[in-house]
């Protein structure tokens, strides 16, 4: 879509994002007032969220704070489990479905086995479930939980893409926010996610201008750092040799299902230049029609030399299609995600998030007194 085209639609939309835009004013207003009520919990609840749609960072988030807390405190996720089949809680184990939980909790519970994975859609319900059916629970993160008002969180951290400035942005449908950039007011901590490798001074400093924290607000600039790639099929493949691969120069299939992967074509194009994109919409549901498609293309990439690269989101749902070809498991990888800090704020950081945890445990003085 052109310029030209995407601007007046956005003119078409801009009435329908004024009314969008009252309701959940209107809505915020009733939670301000106490007309509409939070409820709170004696244990430390922190919230991971965006005001944006999509495309913040949020997964690399919530796993950076469960590497985090997890050696020290017994740790639960709870999010509502985005498109999965089922309605009610559920407590995830190693082998919950996406269909059951949704693919970022499957993510979360396969590399964290040791920590509590929930899913319901209604939070308070759910943290009253965790804190009934998990013996010594120490604290939970809510994942995308920022616009959910009925909880009040003890620590509210929210997340803003670099590259999408929520004070420029406008109201769904016609932009992407999901509420008025304002109500960044209700977060302890801000984290601008997805800055590029050097942050120029006067960049931090214009964010800071444009973002007007208040005095009880803390804001951290944080990057992506992309790992070594993992074989979808882990007993199908043996781990690439990075080296190697650079050296030939491959022809990649970049298959994702998020909502932007121009980083991660950047990252690839680390690899190889020569990357073949299919792209589907976010949380997308791979069917047989899918994989025979990604199998048609990947077989008319020319030479022999060629691998199908996905992002880790997408590989928790490729590799419940275990009838693919051997010759295409052995050729799938994954690029997890982590995170870092910039301007060696990541011991600031730390330290906030484990001195609110250890203050507010249920067995804490302090949390007593």
């Amino acid at each position: 879509m052109n310029k030209i085209s995407t601007y007046t639609w956005r003119i078409i939309l801009l009435p329908f994002s004024l009314v969008y835009g009252i309701v959940i004013a209107f809505r915020n207003i009733l939670f301000d007032a106490g007309i509409l009520s939070s409820t709170e919990f004696n244990l430390p609840v922190i919230s991971v969220g965006n005001i944006s749609t999509g495309g913040t960072g949020k997964t690399p988030h919530v796993e950076y704070l469960v590497e985090l807390l997890k050696d020290n405190y017994k740790v639960a996720t709870l999010s509502r489990g985005y498109k999965r089949k089922t309605r009610h809680f559920i407590l995830a184990g190693t082998d919950s479905t996406v269909k059951e939980i949704g693919d970022e909790p499957v993510q979360i519970k396969q590399k964290y086995p040791e920590v509590q994975v929930a899913v319901d859609r209604k939070r308070v319900h759910g943290i009253q479930q965790l804190m009934e059916k998990v013996r010594d629970l120490d604290v939970i993160l809510l994942d995308d939980a920022y616009q959910h008002r009925y909880v009040n969180p003890g620590l509210s951290i929210l997340l803003i893409d670099f590259n999408r400035p929520i004070t420029e942005d406008k109201l769904l449908p016609a932009g992407r926010l999901r509420e008025q950039a304002y109500e960044r007011r209700r977060a302890n901590i801000i984290l601008i996610t997805k800055c590029p490798e050097r942050l120029k001074p006067i960049e931090r400093r214009l964010i800071v201008k444009t973002l007007k924290l208040y005095p009880f607000q803390h804001l951290f600039f944080t990057k992506l750092r992309y790992k070594e790639p993992v074989p979808v099929f882990m007993e199908e493949n043996q781990p690439l040799n990075l080296k190697e691969i650079k050296a030939s120069k491959p022809c990649i299939l970049m298959v994702t299902g998020i909502v932007s992967p121009r980083l991660y074509k950047k990252h690839l194009r680390s690899i190889s230049t020569r990357i073949t994109e299919m792209t589907f919409c976010d949380h997308h549901i791979y069917t047989d029609k899918d994989i025979l498609r990604i199998i048609q293309v990947f077989e008319e990439l020319q030479g022999t030399d060629k691998l199908i690269f996905t992002t880790e989101k997408d590989a928790m749902k490729l590799r419940s299609f275990t009838t693919l070809p051997e010759p295409i498991k052995k050729r799938m990888f994954y690029v997890p995600v982590g995170i870092e800090f910039l301007n060696e704020e990541t011991r600031n950081f730390n330290t906030q998030i484990q001195n609110y945890v250890r203050s507010n445990k249920r067995n804490s003085i302090l949390h007593k007194q």
